[in-house]
């Protein structure tokens, strides 16, 4: 059965009934089946060749149009473990397996609607470039598993090897405006499970305990100077403890408590600083503790440097400006925040560009900024108030992904001159 968006009558209406049923049904990483089969069948239906399960539950739909470079456009597919708050009628209702809320609440809904949108624009106006088209989505972002599935099960194998990788996120900015950071621009992460091992006792007899909570206690304490008293105010560097989990009753002393240790930084030297200084600190207050087991330093997950390479920024961004306006595409301080797209680009060996996209009303944007008071007002990514604006947002990323692909895409025989 053929989608509504893909019909020759289709209107914005159909794409913004898309994303509403995006976002409305919602699945975790690694599990996205009906969100990868519904994308699938779109892609399919616009012409494209599609091939599914890669890595799991990644879709990759080509479009070969001739000779000429092959570009990528990738989207992500997984939602978080969130409970929404938004009171948007089409909020979700969705739960995993385990009863636990979902939520697209970083935009990946927004994400897939734009791609699918570009995929469609990009196809209708086959005539007008040459090369291959190449719409990728993603499983599994935000456990930092999705990118290194598909590179394992092969999907650069699928189609030429990439002239360039692009991609784009919805952050908190206006709606209409682009921003991008030459060179590194979003952050390597390592999350880490601390398991320490005490001595139980009573309550009434702490003598008797190596009480894991007090020890637990002063870790946490002690890993907050790190980034204030060993790593340089010119290094970007965040230590979060995300988690600490130990015991069950008030007068049960418990035997172990565990830890989650969140460490961010720009380059692989201050991440190395970092480690070494939770490993330190972990292991010293263990043996002040006078613990019976040494501690076990666990790594849950790793993002690495999203670093965006220089020649494929100012092409892109140069396209980009020109399309959109001087005013709506802005450059901006590195972030914190991780991503997995870069892996894409390192195993391949190919170029790769990513930006942010705004997607708060314009006018509420600008109200909190004068206040000062954008982080309290607006609700970010990963809140379960996060609420893009998609009447603004959908259009602008659809036009910067069509841009972007179209900086790179070659111009048709005919013509013999490049397009962008």
């Amino acid at each position: 059965m053929t989608h509504p968006l893909t019909a020759p009558t289709a209107t914005a209406a159909d794409l913004l009934a898309l994303y509403r049923h995006l976002h409305a049904h919602p699945e975790p990483s690694l599990h996205e089946t009906h969100t990868a089969a519904l994308l699938a069948g779109i892609l399919r239906d616009l012409g494209y060749a599609v091939h599914e399960r890669i890595g799991g539950t990644g879709v990759v739909g080509i479009l070969r149009n001739g000779a000429g470079p092959t570009v990528v456009l990738r989207a992500d597919m997984d939602a978080l473990p969130v409970r929404e708050d938004t009171g948007l009628d089409y909020a979700s209702a969705a739960v995993d397996a385990a009863g636990t809320p979902l939520m697209h609440a970083c935009g990946h809904d927004i994400h897939m609607t734009c791609a699918i949108g570009a995929a469609r624009d990009l196809a209708a106006a086959s005539r007008s470039w040459s090369g291959t088209l190449v719409i990728l989505l993603q499983p599994a972002e935000e456990i930092a598993a999705g990118a290194a599935a598909m590179i394992a099960d092969g999907v650069f194998d699928l189609f030429p090897k990439p002239s360039v990788l692009l991609g784009q996120h919805v952050g908190n900015l206006p709606a209409g405006v682009v921003s991008f950071t030459p060179g590194p621009a979003m952050a390597a992460a390592e999350s880490l499970r601390i398991r320490l091992t005490g001595r139980g006792a009573h309550g009434s007899r702490p003598q008797a305990s190596i009480d894991p909570v007090l020890l637990a206690a002063h870790i946490v304490v002690r890993l907050q100077s790190i980034v204030a008293r060993e790593i340089s105010p010119s290094d970007t560097a965040v230590v979060t403890v995300g988690a600490l989990h130990a015991g069950a009753q008030a007068n049960v002393i418990p035997d172990t408590a565990e830890i989650a240790v969140n460490l961010r930084s720009l380059t692989p030297e201050v991440h190395g600083r970092l480690r070494r200084a939770v490993v330190r600190i972990v292991e010293a207050e263990c043996a002040a503790s006078g613990t019976p087991v040494a501690p076990e330093i666990t790594t849950t997950g790793a993002f690495p440097v999203l670093s965006n390479d220089p020649w494929a920024t100012a092409l892109t961004v140069a396209a980009l400006r020109t399309g959109l306006g001087e005013d709506r595409v802005r450059e901006v301080p590195a972030i914190t925040i991780s991503e997995d797209f870069g892996l894409l680009g390192q195993a391949v060996g190919a170029p790769s560009f990513f930006w942010f996209l705004g997607s708060t009303q314009p006018g509420r944007f600008e109200r909190a900024r004068a206040a000062d008071e954008v982080d309290a007002q607006i609700p970010a990514n990963h809140s379960s108030r996060f609420a893009p604006e998609p009447d603004t947002t959908i259009p602008a990323g659809i036009a910067a992904l069509t841009l972007a692909a179209r900086a790179w895409l070659g111009a048709p025989p005919e013509t013999g001159a490049p397009l962008g």
